[in-house]
């Protein structure tokens, strides 16, 4: 071999260790950067379930008579001359997304009959007697599910479904958040 083409072949051999290294770092930096992505997701989720934790205590004590609002999109209905229990990000539904997170609220006990109506406009018997919510990640979110109901303990398990949450227990393989 020549010593030119001796010197185009280390030349080639060292552009080639280049790429390969530089899609390597490249491959790095992006699992980094999608763990980032999913640990800032989750976080969105769990602060969404204590923003809803806050409305529905607020929403019993000042407005429900006792009883807790039977949907997300009635925390978003202010009483007369006041402020909405729950922002409009999380109210615009009973069911929204919000950064890759799908959140919930149901009841496992359903609507109270006899009770008064509250003072946002849910009809008479049909406040609810307890809670709860899930925030439940898309594809590529997080990998975490979370949960919260009347105890206003949030829970968490590794999972891509939603936790199966009843009003005052904690679901089956899902751990309480410290």
């Amino acid at each position: 071999m020549k010593q030119s083409q001796v010197a185009v072949a280390v030349t080639v051999a060292v552009g080639i260790a280049v790429v390969v290294g530089l899609g390597l770092v490249a491959s790095l930096a992006r699992s980094g950067l999608q763990d980032s992505r999913n640990v800032a997701n989750e976080a969105i989720a769990i602060g969404a379930l204590r923003a809803i934790i806050a409305a529905q205590s607020i929403y019993t004590t000042s407005c429900g008579n006792g009883y807790y609002s039977p949907s997300l999109t009635n925390l978003g209905v202010a009483p007369d001359g006041g402020t909405a229990f729950l922002s409009r990000d999380l109210s615009v539904a009973d069911t929204t997304t919000k950064s890759g997170y799908v959140i919930t609220m149901g009841s496992s006990s359903g609507a109270s009959e006899g009770t008064p109506p509250s003072c946002n406009g849910v009809p008479a018997g049909s406040v609810v007697a307890g809670y709860w919510a899930t925030a439940t990640p898309t594809k590529g979110a997080g990998s975490r599910a979370f949960g919260t109901n009347t105890s206003a303990t949030i829970y968490e398990a590794e999972q891509k479904t939603p936790l199966r949450m009843t009003d005052n227990s904690a679901p089956a393989g899902a751990a309480e958040r410290k």
